[in-house]
């Protein structure tokens, strides 16, 4: 990872673009498939990344933890010379995970991630990171993480998935300390340095640390099975899509509230319980058939 995190960084210092290992090299993202064979989660290192994100400890991977696995691919991949920009600077806009089965603590997993060709967005141009996870040939987990790279907009649609809002009912509060992203630094790799510590926020534009996206994804279906109609929904095959609006800058006081709606779908949130920022809209249902959806893997 330490490598990976050089090459990531390696950019954003005067010069260093002239270097044939650099990322920025190409103008198109490039064709190429990374793959990580037979992963075998720790149990240690899964109970650790539970505590953060507050998932109880069961005998199956917390539905978020395929990503985890899955980073040093995608760090990998957009630290390589053909990638046609920087990783430090792309903005995380959505994602969302598809699970056919849960994973089981002791199953070895084969992971495979590609990057989709960019397309035109309002503040600039997207691509989604695509993660597959099999157990053998079978197809078990799948996600999709659009990033953005900010940039003249276009007037074309946003290409990816809004959920809509769920009620803006009062719900849960919770207190994130100005910590958490070192935190779920130590547990999931991602190492950002807008995310541990206000001094390397306020260099790259934030003027102070910012929570991870995906932390606060996995917070919320951890929150979710704690209900009844969730948690049998998260025990089997499902679809958990969000759209990150805004960034939650550490310390703070955030409000979750979800609802169920007449598909058996539930729809959850994030908000800034003091300013009513919206943070994170979601989705929770079951899982449509995704075969047709599937790209072909370069």
């Amino acid at each position: 990872m330490l490598p990976l995190y050089a090459r990531t960084v390696a950019p954003l210092v005067p010069g260093a673009s002239r270097l044939p290992w650099v990322s920025g090299g190409g103008s198109e993202i490039p064709d190429l498939a990374l793959s990580l064979m037979s992963v075998r989660a720790e149990p240690a290192r899964v109970a650790d990344y539970s505590r953060v994100c507050s998932f109880l400890i069961g005998e199956a991977l917390p539905p978020t933890y395929p990503h985890i696995l899955a980073f040093p691919l995608h760090l990998a991949l957009m630290a390589d010379s053909s990638f046609p920009f920087p990783a430090v600077g792309l903005v995380h806009v959505a994602n969302e995970i598809s699970q056919l089965r849960p994973v089981g603590l002791d199953e070895r997993i084969d992971l495979h991630v590609y990057a989709t060709s960019l397309q035109a967005h309002p503040r600039g141009r997207v691509f989604s990171l695509i993660t597959e996870a099999r157990v053998y040939d079978e197809l078990v987990w799948r996600e999709r993480s659009t990033m953005l790279r900010r940039g003249p907009g276009t007037g074309a649609k946003d290409s990816a998935d809004q959920p809509p809002p769920p009620p803006a009912s009062p719900g849960a509060e919770w207190e994130l300390p100005g910590d958490l992203g070192r935190r779920y630094a130590g547990v999931s790799g991602d190492r950002n340095p807008i995310h541990m510590h206000p001094l390397s926020a306020r260099a790259l534009g934030f003027p102070r640390a910012i929570a991870h996206g995906m932390w606060t994804k996995a917070r919320c279906l951890a929150a979710l099975a704690e209900q009844q109609d969730a948690r049998e929904l998260l025990a089997g095959a499902f679809s958990a899509q969000v759209s990150f609006r805004r960034p939650i800058l550490l310390p703070a006081r955030v409000s979750f509230n979800s609802a169920a709606d007449a598909d058996g779908a539930i729809g959850f949130g994030v908000r800034d319980t003091a300013k009513g920022t919206d943070h994170l809209d979601g989705r929770l249902g079951p899982l449509e058939d995704i075969t047709g959806e599937q790209e072909a893997t370069p």
